[in-house]
């Protein structure tokens, strides 16, 4: 069987799909494997080191995929219409392994059909227990999780953590996470271990203990429908119109005494949810941070621009960046190809 592994051509893409030890597992079992060259630069994966692998350089996208039974890639491929034709190097017959948007990318579903490609969506693997190792969506969101606190720390004027000393004592920052999925519970660890007191919300009940074994407090709606707020699947319900006004109720008190806020509440398949409103933001401190991990599906938080980092009028940080994960290219191209 040969194998491609392609570069990631789209904007802010820093990761690649197949690392040093996957290769080598790879050729270990009688694969040849075919990387694009300087497919591995921004995960710092040299061409070099590859080849050192056992893989093969191949000088194009094209040539690397031409003769592949099986092409991993991290993105969902590119049409010719913007820019590289890359559903057009696939060979019919082959298999695309990748993070697809399957569910709302139609076209390009359609476009792969026509080519005779199999393609599976990572990001459709069911969320049980024996597809844990496959699992793309909580091996980066954990990271998601992670790399939000550590940018909200950097942008945050303040330390983190209770600091006594001669001249005072500086207070801890207060941290308030919208989401206790893996990202979510990923960033209340992190801003615990960083010394923030930490608070966070979720719609389902049954995140509660975990977010207290974390060192969080957890913020309680309507205890009722938030027992009833969990799919079979693990995911978060879209929830009613009642329990919405509640949940910005209950939180609007939360947003305005914290220094950080950070939101992953994310549906599959829909638009992200609307948690903290434009109102909230403009009644927040001045020099407050607000990351929104949601920005890709329209983001948490109103105000939210895309890719950007901006200040409001009153001198609240939001953070809008997408592919969160990305931003830690080497470990996180490392979970991702060990997963596919």
């Amino acid at each position: 069987m040969q194998i491609a592994v392609l570069k990631e051509r789209r904007a802010g893409e820093h990761r690649v799909a197949a690392s040093l030890d996957t290769v080598k597992k790879f050729v270990a079992a009688g694969c040849k494997v075919v990387i694009e060259s300087g497919a591995g630069h921004a995960s710092q994966f040299s061409d070099a080191a590859y080849t050192e692998a056992g893989a093969t350089i191949a000088p194009t996208a094209a040539a690397a995929a031409g003769s592949a039974d099986m092409v991993f890639k991290i993105q969902k491929p590119m049409t010719a219409a913007e820019g590289a034709d890359e559903v057009g190097y696939l060979k019919s017959g082959s298999i695309l392994i990748a993070h697809l948007n399957a569910l709302t990318d139609k076209p390009l579903m359609q476009a792969l059909a026509k080519q005779g490609v199999t393609s599976f969506a990572l990001e459709l693997m069911p969320r049980i227990s024996r597809a844990q190792a496959m699992d793309i969506l909580s091996s980066q969101s954990n990271l998601a999780g992670y790399k939000a606190v550590v940018d909200a720390a950097a942008t945050f004027g303040r330390a983190m953590p209770m600091m006594m000393t001669a001249a005072g004592t500086i207070a801890p920052a207060r941290v308030l996470v919208f989401g206790a999925g893996v990202a979510g519970l990923q960033a209340i660890a992190t801003a615990k271990r960083m010394g923030a007191v930490v608070y966070a919300t979720d719609v389902r009940y049954a995140t509660k203990e975990q977010v207290e074994s974390l060192g969080g407090r957890f913020i309680v709606v309507d205890e009722e429908k938030m027992k009833a707020a969990q799919t079979a699947g693990g995911y978060a319900k879209e929830m009613d119109d009642d329990f919405k006004k509640k949940q910005a109720d209950a939180v609007r008190a939360e947003v305005l005494k914290s220094d950080i806020v950070i939101t992953t509440a994310l549906i599959p398949g829909r638009p992200a949810p609307k948690l903290v409103t434009a109102d909230m933001v403009a009644g927040m401190k001045m020099g407050s941070v607000i990351v929104d991990l949601a920005a890709e599906a329209g983001g948490n938080v109103e105000g939210t621009v895309k890719d950007q980092a901006i200040t409001t009028a009153n001198g609240v940080t939001i953070l809008g960046y997408t592919n969160m994960s990305s931003r830690l290219g080497r470990d996180a191209s490392a979970l991702f190809s060990k997963t596919s």
